[in-house]
């Protein structure tokens, strides 16, 4: 707790929740945020979660709601997952929604010239924002196979999404062509168009 008399300057880290009533000048890494009236937090901030009814002014992330009140005012660079504007509130930030993240372990393990279901062990997005079926994969560089779904296991396809894969519908085929390495590249993107950034390998060993 920051109270109101109080100015900090310097960092704040791995802190659960941070109530501030005076003024912090820094680093923020919290798992909340509260900016009460009459409190001020600027520099570089990352939380779970802010509610703002002072001033928050920096570099922001918010991974998931950020809730201005009616009394809050946000300036600077802000990424946020949800965002909530009650009346009265001020957002003059350029803002962007932060994007999906892609976990697993990126590996997958086929034989020679069958299929195999890609898992969420394998391969899986996440998003504040959006559920399994709103976050799309675009697949590209693919080595020896392809993606398909089980419905249509011989047509390569180039999109899945995160619902596909944990309803078991995304397949590698392999092409049979021999023991060598596959693989393929992901990028994924949310409802917004915010995407995971530069693509990622999945590997793919191939078994005899």
């Amino acid at each position: 707790m920051i109270g109101r008399d109080l100015a900090v300057e310097g960092a704040i880290q791995n802190a659960d929740i941070v109530e501030v009533w005076g003024s912090v000048r820094g680093a923020v890494l919290a798992d909340h945020l509260v900016i009460h009236p009459g409190g001020m937090v600027t520099g570089r901030i990352d939380t779970g979660g802010a509610d703002v009814n002072g001033l928050l002014d920096g570099r922001v992330r918010v991974r998931n709601l950020i809730s201005i009140g009616p009394s809050g005012a946000v300036r600077g660079n802000v990424r946020y997952g949800r965002l909530s504007l009650a009346m009265g509130g001020d957002l003059a930030a350029e803002v962007r929604n932060v994007p999906p993240e892609l976990g697993g372990d990126f590996e997958v393990v086929v034989k020679r010239g069958q299929s195999v279901a890609v898992t969420s062990a394998d391969l899986h997005a996440t998003d504040a924002e959006d559920g399994a079926a709103a976050l799309t994969y675009a697949v590209s560089n693919v080595a020896r196979g392809f993606l398909a779904l089980v419905a249509a296991p011989r047509k390569a396809i180039i999109q899945f999404t995160q619902a596909d894969i944990e309803a078991g519908r995304v397949l590698f085929v392999h092409d049979g062509s021999g023991l060598d390495p596959a693989g393929f590249d992901v990028v994924v993107a949310d409802s917004q168009g915010a995407t995971t950034g530069a693509p990622r390998r999945v590997s793919v060993a191939v078994l005899e």
